[in-house]
């Protein structure tokens, strides 16, 4: 089922958003050689109480995938993992290719964001320029989510940057709804035709979220049943953005301004 938002709900969730974004960015510059994955992941806990925020990972369970509860309020996936990076004791090295997503309620309105960012120096261009293409990528299917569109719009967008890019693309995971909870429908592929899916109208709260490696587009899962990489070992990059359709165009409610 899809709820369409009035504006004074999708205002709160911009109060979430931007909270998710501040935290974001803390984190992000915080993310040098020789920082600890723990310290990130405590950093992060320590924020969300402060706020009085909600974590939407903490003890999260889905029936499709994961072993057992999620016990952590932050995904940090490094080189190549790529989604539900478990934090653990791990310290980062110079040119480490860290994947940041984090999801939390405020006052029952959830907001779901995600950064990769090159740890010190890149190792190579190729990292740079794979980074820079899921943030293009986002770019463009945000362009795209224009109401009395298509949700195929927006998944065009975005895989017509992964193939211009040369990368695969992965269908198993991608956007999805949200809002009162943090996955509701639809589900947003990262590839598509335009013109097709449901109708875009304003109220429509969506997260946004291109991922790749520079390899596979297959997953592989690590023991803790959570983190997934790319099949190859081939590093990999996720950017996203909680969007809301509206009258006026697609408004960004993870932005820091």
């Amino acid at each position: 089922m899809i709820e369409l938002k009035t504006r004074r709900e999708i205002d709160q969730m911009a109060v979430t958003g931007r909270f998710v974004a501040e935290v974001l960015s803390t984190l992000s510059a915080r993310a040098e050689p020789g920082v600890n994955l723990m310290d990130l992941e405590q950093r992060a806990r320590t924020m969300i109480a402060d706020r009085g925020a909600t974590s939407c990972y903490w003890d999260y369970a889905p029936a499709t995938f994961g072993r057992g509860p999620f016990r952590n309020v932050i995904c940090l996936s490094v080189n190549d993992a790529v989604l539900h990076g478990k934090p653990h004791d791990a310290v980062l090295a110079d040119g480490d290719v860290l994947s940041l997503d984090l999801a939390v309620s405020i006052d029952g309105w959830v907001a779901d964001s995600a950064v990769t960012v090159i740890v010190g120096e890149p190792r190579e261009a190729a990292d740079v320029a794979l980074v820079e293409s899921t943030r293009t990528a986002l770019a463009a299917g945000i362009a795209a989510a224009q109401a009395g569109g298509h949700l195929g719009d927006i998944s065009a967008a975005i895989g017509a940057v992964a193939k211009a890019t040369g990368h695969g693309v992965n269908t198993e995971f991608g956007g999805h709804g949200l809002g009162r909870t943090m996955h509701e429908d639809p589900h947003v592929s990262n590839t598509g035709k335009a013109g097709r899916g449901m109708r875009l109208r304003p109220g429509l709260t969506v997260a946004l979220e291109p991922w790749w490696s520079r390899g596979s587009d297959r997953l592989a899962v690590d023991p803790d049943g959570w983190t997934l990489r790319s099949a190859d070992g081939s590093t990999t990059a996720h950017s996203e953005h909680t969007i809301a359709i509206t009258d006026d165009g697609p408004r960004v409610l993870t932005a820091l301004d």
